[in-house]
């Protein structure tokens, strides 16, 4: 752009909070390109950068003046801005001093309407450095900050306290200042590497001259790459692979501007205790990356990432060393009083322990899961003894020491525990699969103990909840019903268990028995997850006119459902289709409108042409042919089967009045229509389809 120049923004802070950075730095650039975008500054390319200590933002190429532009205004009708003398009106009057001008500098615009007063002028286009300074501020306000503070005795508020401004256009500076905080060329470097200032002549130099002077990687992207290169280097000479947390990876990207990989070892008696406290532990406490062996084996090294090119690395790794030793003693000592009781020992304990106020405590849980976990695995084959034994124990983990300090335990631990109490295998895998799925996307519980446990305590929990009338509203959802709802459903679906989904959550309210208050709970349940299936089926492209359609018809099992959607979209693609979804749909309007009983029989004799004789002989044939089909749930057989009644169909209705005055003719054919409508919605209600082929 031959008028245009290079804009950098950059904020110098005290550190920003680290699980935050990104969304800010996103934000401030979004909302500074919405600012230039209102103003119609012209630009190139934009980048955001962000470091613990600073947002920035590089806009190329931008124009150093908005375009000039001819501005219309039209105001009221002429009609009613004069009166009858032809003086102005007060419409008039108010129209031309909201312009700037006097109404006899006002135009006329002759309209299809009629006649119109309108305010022309033409505005040039005000310089881009009149402009910036409102836009920055605007940006900054706009930032997602819950809380914003004061420092010192500034009236000033951001999320932390700011001392540089850098705001350049080309080579000049944005003149104002933001945040108490003076524009200026002045960045500063590294706090210890480069703690003086730097003064940039180029915005275009900016991650250049403030990686190469300042030792600061300013770019997150850039920084986050680094580190995840450095420390899969580190990984591999210690022989193993590092645990490269995704989340973890952007918390240590946000911490550090030059990042140096430290590597780092503990004694190996630690992984005696479960390597997922000790994870946990070097994870969320110590911002560290353990490192597993080939095998998946937690080794006894971690690594961390320094702010700092260190003359002596090795104090640095010793610091480190230090530090984590008291929090993985701790982890051990846990582990160690742990187990000196066994897991059952905590059953009576959680007796003290309130599940909700309304349905009685952990132990009335726990012995409610065990007890629909029993039924279930009659239903399924799982060994009943194993799932009474692991429903038993499915929330003993709950009073160890260990879940007390890692309540991300939960489950690890009584996996753990359960082992090291000698119980049976299955039932120490089914306490860890009791928690899954924990959250969208993960894994599900495999084994047969396991998978009836984790579906009891979801089903137990949704039937409980509404039976005291505290469904969620809106976005409120305190027992993460809809987690549970979403979780029992892949667990049926994806393990194609042929529970009927109505009678599971009647067992689950006999159990619950007098603490339920809501008659109706187990129909709030079940439509509550229908809603919750439905997206999970639109999340796999299932039209929801589809899935409306089978829903209908109230299939008992989740595998049933999909063999239902599977043939139901089949045979929406038939050619077929079309008429016969709105011929059902036409014999759904009249038999719901006919105002009397549809006869069950019906009497060929009654019969009065070829059209109707001939749709009850395809009728007789199909319910004969299909009924060997629907025992084997070969829904698309059965559907391709009824796809041949498109033909009598619509001779029946072009033929046929179907409301015949005579009694006896109208109550035959409407127990046709009946015994028609029938043979479909065994399937599904195809009428619900909404088919379309032009």
């Amino acid at each position: 752009m031959a008028d245009g120049a290079d804009l950098l923004f950059e904020l110098g802070t005290e550190e920003l909070p680290p699980v935050a950075l990104k969304r800010l730095s996103d934000a401030l650039t979004r909302e500074f390109v919405a600012g230039l975008e209102a103003a119609q500054l012209a630009h190139g390319e934009v980048i955001g950068y962000a470091s613990p200590r600073r947002l920035a933002v590089l806009v190329k190429d931008l124009a150093r003046h908005q375009p000039d532009r001819d501005v219309e205004r039209r105001g009221p009708a002429v009609q009613a801005a004069f009166d009858a003398e032809g003086n102005p009106t007060r419409a008039a009057e108010g129209f031309a001093r909201s312009c700037g001008t006097t109404v006899d500098q006002l135009q006329r615009q002759q309209t299809e309407k009629g006649e119109w007063l309108v305010f022309r002028m033409h505005q040039p286009g005000q310089a881009a450095s009149a402009l910036l300074p409102g836009i920055a501020e605007q940006a900054l306000n706009r930032l997602p900050i819950p809380k914003r503070m004061r420092w010192g005795d500034s009236d000033a508020q951001f999320v932390r306290p700011v001392h540089w401004l850098v705001f350049l256009h080309g080579d000049e500076i944005v003149e104002c200042e933001l945040l108490e905080a003076r524009a200026d060329r002045v960045t500063r470097g590294h706090r210890f590497h480069h703690p003086q200032g730097i003064t940039l002549y180029d915005p275009a130099d900016y991650a250049a001259v403030l990686e190469n002077v300042g030792k600061v990687v300013a770019y997150f992207d850039d920084r986050r790459a680094r580190i995840r290169s450095q420390v899969e280097a580190t990984a591999r000479k210690l022989g193993g692979v590092a645990d490269l947390d995704e989340a973890l990876l952007d918390e240590v990207t946000a911490l550090n501007e030059w990042p140096v990989p430290v590597a780092g070892s503990f004694e190996a008696r630690f992984l005696e205790v479960p390597h997922e406290a000790l994870v946990t532990t070097m994870k969320s406490n110590q911002k560290y990356f353990p490192v597993f062996d080939a095998e998946g084996r937690l080794m006894n090294h971690f690594i961390t990432i320094a702010n700092i090119e260190s003359r002596d690395p090795e104090v640095i790794r010793a610091g480190n060393e230090r530090v984590v030793r008291p929090r993985l003693a701790d982890a051990m000592f846990f582990w160690e009083q742990d187990g000196k009781r066994r897991l059952a020992d905590h059953i009576e304990a959680l007796r003290e322990v309130v599940f909700q106020k309304d349905l009685g405590s952990m132990y009335d849980k726990s012995q409610r899961v065990a007890a629909l976990a029993v039924w279930i695995a009659q239903q399924t084959g799982a060994d009943v003894e194993r799932t009474r034994r692991a429903g038993e124990l499915s929330r003993c983990d709950l009073m160890t020491e260990m879940v007390g300090e890692f309540p991300s335990m939960q489950g690890i631990m009584g996996r753990y525990q359960a082992a090291r109490d000698g119980e049976d295998p299955e039932v120490a895998q089914a306490l860890d699969e009791f928690y899954m799925p924990r959250f969208s996307g993960d894994r599900l519980p495999q084994t047969p103990t396991g998978i009836a446990i984790a579906l009891a305590e979801r089903i137990d929990t949704l039937v409980g909840i509404f039976g005291i009338g505290l469904k969620p509203t809106g976005d409120k959802d305190p027992f993460a019903l809809r987690r549970a709802a979403l979780g029992a459903l892949r667990i049926m679906s994806e393990h194609s268990l042929s529970i009927d989904l109505s009678e599971l959550l009647e067992q689950a309210r006999e159990q619950l028995g007098s603490h339920i208050s809501q008659a109706d709970v187990v129909e709030q349940v079940r439509r509550f997850m229908l809603e919750r299936l439905r997206g999970l089926y639109a999340d796999q492209g299932v039209a929801g006119d589809l899935f409306d359609a089978v829903a209908a018809v109230r299939p008992r099992t989740l595998p049933d459902f999909a063999r239902r959607i599977e043939a139901v979209a089949g045979f929406r693609a038939l050619p077929e289709a079309e008429a016969l979804a709105a011929a059902n749909k036409r014999i759904g309007n009249i038999l719901k409108k006919a105002g009397e009983p549809v006869p069950e029989q019906v009497y060929p004799r009654l019969f009065e042409g070829v059209p109707e004789s001939e749709l009850w002989g395809h009728v007789e044939h199909l319910e004969k042919t299909v009924k060997p089909l629907l025992e084997q749930g070969d829904y698309t057989g059965v559907l391709k089967a009824l796809a041949g009644l498109r033909e009598p169909v619509d001779r029946f209705f072009d033929e046929v009045m179907v409301m015949a005055d005579d009694p006896a003719l109208r109550g035959n054919r409407l127990a046709l229509l009946a015994r028609l409508q029938a043979l479909f919605l065994q399937v599904a209600d195809v009428s619900l389809l909404q088919v379309n082929r032009t």
